[in-house]
């Protein structure tokens, strides 16, 4: 299917715009994941969460609801990524499993300023375990480097079986890999001045893309976040309404 979310779900623009005024605050993530079909955490790429608190951000969203991790700064951040492993098992150690059927994929964001190196990438997806309690993960790469916009990365990420980030972005390289059996994108150009973030064709382009990559058997996520984040919501709303039936 394809899911549409947004970045958190905790953001004071949003307080009396898209959630209701007087809403209290410790049921946000209760009425945004009512609004919409996944949210991409960015805690997890700060701090390591606890077991407890995955169980609740499961036990307060619906059965059909899909969340996306941004995995740990410290794994990503590395010098030589292939000397990363204690990072990446700790994470996946912290609780992950709790969210149950609501985990999704798994996004490894790295700096702006890591370049392509053939060997040590591929020592680090290496590091990447295929499952978890059973289940299998997906893993998505977002890689901001231009370095990256080559065949022999294209052909890693496929050969691993991740998805390559799609990134609508004014300061990143846009890549597109048909490799994994999920499709990623993050759309990152929400204008202040537009009611819905993105102008009418721009969201009618995306979400036709979506829709193609949903017929390739894909599962899709799409995320409206940065650009003008207090417009995220309504252009993730404004999203699903193009797709409408079709994202089921």
């Amino acid at each position: 299917m394809i899911r549409v979310g947004i970045g958190g779900w905790t953001y004071e623009p949003w307080r009396g715009s898209f959630y209701p005024a007087g809403l209290p605050h410790s049921r946000e993530l209760e009425f945004a994941s009512n609004c919409l079909t996944t949210i991409e955490i960015n805690g997890t790429f700060y701090r390591t969460q606890k077991p407890e608190t995955f169980r609740k951000w499961a036990d307060e969203t619906p059965d059909s609801f899909v969340f996306s991790l941004k995995a740990p700064r410290y794994a990503v951040n590395k010098r030589v990524l292939a000397e990363a492993g204690s990072s990446v098992e700790r994470f996946f150690e912290s609780g992950l499993g709790e969210l149950g059927d609501k985990l999704g994929p798994i996004l490894w964001q790295f700096p702006p300023t890591k370049k392509f190196d053939e060997s040590d990438f591929e020592a680090f997806l290496k590091l990447l375990p295929g499952e978890l309690n059973g289940k299998p993960l997906r893993h998505a790469l977002e890689v901001r480097h231009e370095s990256f916009n080559c065949p022999e990365f294209l052909a890693m990420a496929q050969k691993t079986g991740a998805a390559v980030v799609i990134a609508d972005s004014n300061s990143y390289p846009l890549i597109y890999s048909s490799g994994a059996a999920f499709t990623y994108a993050r759309l990152m150009k929400s204008k202040e001045e537009e009611p819905s973030g993105y102008p009418a064709e721009a969201l009618q382009s995306w979400a036709a893309r979506a829709k193609e990559w949903q017929s390739a058997a894909h599962d899709v996520f799409v995320y409206f976040i940065n650009g003008a984040k207090e417009r995220a919501p309504a252009a993730a709303q404004a999203f699903m309404s193009l797709i409408g039936k079709d994202a089921d």
